[in-house]
């Protein structure tokens, strides 16, 4: 945990920093496996080994939110759970908790890194996991303790940090093979879509979009300086992506007519000043390397050239006024022409794109997840 004279030597240095700134073990299978008709497996392409050395890092440990989940909200009282068809129904395993109607982009990095299995949930880990590595991500966990308060439980990015430590030190877990580790974050969006832009949300009354961003960027800086103390050295922070595009904002905000460009916006500052920090953690941290993702740049030519032109509009059945798949409702029958699966999460094929992209370097700064893990 961290104790007061840490918190007090951060701060400290935080101070300086704020005036600077004025930012399921399941089987694994093939990295473009995606299946074109509702229910149903067709064969899939001739897939790219994804990992012609082996497996390139000793374990790998993930953060962050709903994009990351593969079941930890499962037991949780939450509304922000997927264990249920049509999730899942391109996976393997099923429904999961994964959100998503297959893998997410966890599921495709561990792929192209070469393990064998899936990450599997910290829900239900066994010690004997911790050395292989676990997934610690919520659906609508958030950098603040009070973000997704609408959702029910979740667990936060401080919680999630907690977790590993325990995890790790339960298991005793080598320092110097926590070294060798891979490490992704995915955070923030909730922080935006379920608190700052929250109706009458007095967050959003308290702060602009640029001291929101700054708030939320110093007590990033916290957990990931915690994870560094517990021997993170290959560390990629992933961007909020266009939150404003999303359908549920679209429906919400921006009349059902387009893009909601305030929101886009802030998340735009959020990721400017999440950069900084990148660099600051680079040049203030001894032979540690850190990554900025930014999965959504350039992605709209990306997607059209791979047939993905479906954009504004969820793949499954969706209630008005919600964000996921009504239970067992019908689904778009050629998922692999949508961006969206439901009003917020993103189809099994643009999360396999948006992690091929982060693994090769392609708006990634300064390293690929490749050179991380090389």
């Amino acid at each position: 945990m961290l104790t007061v004279a840490s918190i007090a030597t951060v701060l400290g240095f935080l101070l300086i920093y704020y005036s600077i700134l004025f930012s399921d073990g399941n089987r694994r299978i093939n990295v473009f496996d995606y299946r074109f008709e509702s229910g149903k497996r067709v064969t899939p392409p001739a897939p790219v080994a994804p990992s012609a050395r082996g497996q390139q890092a000793q374990c790998y440990f993930v953060f962050g939110d709903s994009v990351f989940d593969n079941g930890n909200n499962n037991a949780l009282n939450t509304i922000a759970k997927v264990n249920y068809l049509p999730y899942g129904i391109d996976f393997s395993q099923g429904p999961t908790g994964r959100f998503s109607n297959g893998r997410n982009i966890p599921d495709v990095i561990a792929e192209l890194v070469g393990f064998n299995n899936y990450i599997p949930p910290f829900v239900g880990a066994s010690p004997a996991q911790a050395h292989i590595g676990i997934n610690y991500a919520s659906g609508g966990g958030g950098i603040r303790e009070d973000s997704s308060q609408n959702l029910g439980e979740k667990i936060s990015l401080r919680e999630q940090v907690d977790n590993h430590r325990s995890a790790i030190l339960r298991a005793a877990v080598p320092r110097k093979q926590l070294k060798q580790c891979l490490y992704t974050i995915n955070i923030g969006s909730n922080d935006y879509l379920n608190n700052y832009f929250l109706p009458l949300s007095p967050t959003r009354r308290r702060y602009t979009p640029n001291q929101y961003a700054k708030s939320l960027i110093l007590l990033y800086r916290i957990y990931v300086k915690e994870l560094h103390k517990l021997g993170a050295r290959n560390v990629a922070l992933f961007g909020i992506g266009k939150i404003g595009c999303t359908p549920r904002i679209i429906a919400s905000l921006g009349g059902g007519t387009g893009c909601v460009e305030e929101v886009n916006q802030a998340a735009d500052i959020f990721n400017n000043y999440l950069k900084v920090l990148v660099i600051d953690l680079n040049n203030n941290l001894f032979g540690a390397k850190f990554t900025y993702v930014d999965l959504f740049s350039g992605n709209a030519q990306d997607f059209a050239a791979r047939g993905i032109t479906v954009s504004g509009r969820s793949c499954c059945t969706v209630a008005a006024g919600e964000e996921l798949c009504a239970a067992n409702g019908p689904v778009c029958t050629n998922r692999t022409k949508y961006i969206f699966w439901d009003n917020v999460h993103t189809t099994e094929i643009v999360n396999a794109v948006a992690a091929n992209k982060a693994f090769n370097g392609v708006n990634t700064s300064p390293y690929s997840i490749s050179q991380l893990v090389n």
